[in-house]
């Protein structure tokens, strides 16, 4: 059975994140999302949010489950019992860093493999922080995200809730 892991903060999930799980499930048997928090950025939803969030929007997809993780992406997919971390590139920059961060694990853990999965075109100048400041500003974030997704970042919005920061 082949498992991937398709690690990422998702705050929040986009079409592109989507787009991705989509493609994945016709190459993997199982794709457990991992969710983390980014060191280097505030969040805008909680970790428990964002789970919750993606746990949602992903129930029509059966192979695919969902969880959270702190620390190496590596030592969360050993404990997984997965072996292939699942990447989604949209630019020359995306692919620059995922290359690099897949060399990392790869020093990490020889065993993991990464693959990368071109994200479609519609979505390649998508994420996550464009979807905030989008919203923020009052613009139309539909075509962006899920509509549950974009139900939760109306529904922060109203709240007056702004960027968390790191817990």
């Amino acid at each position: 059975m082949s498992v991937a892991v398709y690690p990422g903060s998702f705050d929040p999930i986009t079409n592109g994140h989507l787009d991705i799980v989509k493609r994945g499930v016709k190459i993997f048997d199982q794709i457990i999302v991992g969710v983390a928090d980014n060191p280097a950025r505030p969040t805008f939803f909680s970790k428990d949010e964002r789970i919750e969030m993606l746990k949602e929007i992903l129930k029509p997809y059966k192979t695919v489950s969902v969880d959270s993780f702190d620390g190496l992406v590596v030592e969360f997919v050993k404990k997984k019992k997965a072996h292939v971390i699942l990447r989604g590139i949209r630019t020359i920059s995306d692919f620059e860093y995922e290359y690099q961060m897949a060399l990392t694990n790869r020093t990490f853990a020889t065993d993991i493999e990464t693959a990368f999965v071109m994200t479609s075109e519609e979505f390649s100048f998508v994420s996550s922080k464009l979807i905030k400041e989008a919203a923020g500003l009052g613009g139309d974030i539909s075509a962006l995200v899920p509509k549950e997704a974009e139900r939760w970042v109306k529904k922060k919005l109203a709240d007056g809730t702004k960027t968390r920061k790191r817990e």
